[in-house]
């Protein structure tokens, strides 16, 4: 069965028309028409958004060898491209996310330098948490590309998932350390803070101590929040059936049967 017919098999089942199918995916009918009818084919982002929908493969749209999930009872198929994929995204996914945190929390510096001058700081607060905010929701929409690696069982070809473990027993250490330090940073921030609150640190500028501490909070939320999403990607790939027995994964899968 050719990608066209695969499609439109997909779509009926689901009793979805073309122009539904088509505002979902963000193009037009004639689109959707034209790549069931063999005359096109989506491109790769399309295709990612196509198998989130249908809750299908790349694989099985892409390859006539490779079966419907309903078919196949022991897992969602992940070639070397999709787990590729999938890293890649989640990469991206937490430097937006993490730049758009640290913003935010950066944006209670200019609150310390002008806290007298409220129509300037108010500007500056304002713009950097909009910003802020905008990289959030940028981090957010990427997860919705690979959302059904993070909700089934996965099966691998054996090479795949034996140079997966290798790249991830390469990096786990030194992510680790560094996700530690990160961590460290945050940490020793938070103290600082909390003895400035409490008043058991005396006779310094308590102002320039704060912008120090919130500097220190921020870069280190974005180095351990990096280097922990890198190694979580990996462990949802090659620890996966520790990951879908997690209580909170099998909490959330409820809510979402339900929803």
């Amino acid at each position: 069965m050719e990608f066209g017919e695969k499609l439109l098999d997909l779509r009926k089942k689901e009793g979805m028309s073309q122009e539904v199918l088509a505002e979902k995916l963000n193009t037009s009918r004639q689109a959707i028409s034209k790549w069931e009818n063999g005359q096109g084919f989506p491109e790769t982002e399309k295709l990612l958004k196509i198998g989130n929908i249908f809750d299908v493969s790349i694989d099985y749209l892409l390859k006539n060898s490779v079966e419907n999930k309903e078919d196949r009872k022991d897992g969602y198929y992940v070639s070397r491209e999709v787990a590729e994929g999938f890293l890649i995204n989640e990469t991206k996914m937490a430097k937006n996310a993490l730049i758009g945190i640290s913003t935010i929390v950066f944006s209670y510096i200019p609150y310390l330098i002008f806290k007298d001058r409220f129509e300037i700081y108010v500007i500056i607060v304002s713009i950097m948490v909009a910003i802020g905010v905008g990289f959030l929701l940028k981090g957010i929409m990427l997860e919705d590309n690979y959302k059904t690696l993070k909700k089934e069982a996965l099966i691998f070809d054996e090479k795949v998932l034996k140079d997966i473990n290798e790249k991830y027993d390469n990096i786990k250490n030194k992510y680790n350390v560094l996700a530690g330090v990160g961590i460290c940073l945050i940490c020793s921030g938070l103290v600082v803070l909390f003895f400035l609150k409490k008043d058991l640190i005396i006779g310094i500028d308590t102002t320039g101590y704060q912008i120090i501490c919130t500097f220190l909070i921020s870069v280190g939320v974005c180095i351990s929040g990096y280097f922990m999403s890198i190694i979580e990607a990996y462990r949802i790939l090659i620890k996966n059936q520790d990951y879908i027995n997690k209580a909170s994964f099998k909490l959330m899968k409820k809510i979402k049967e339900k929803i």
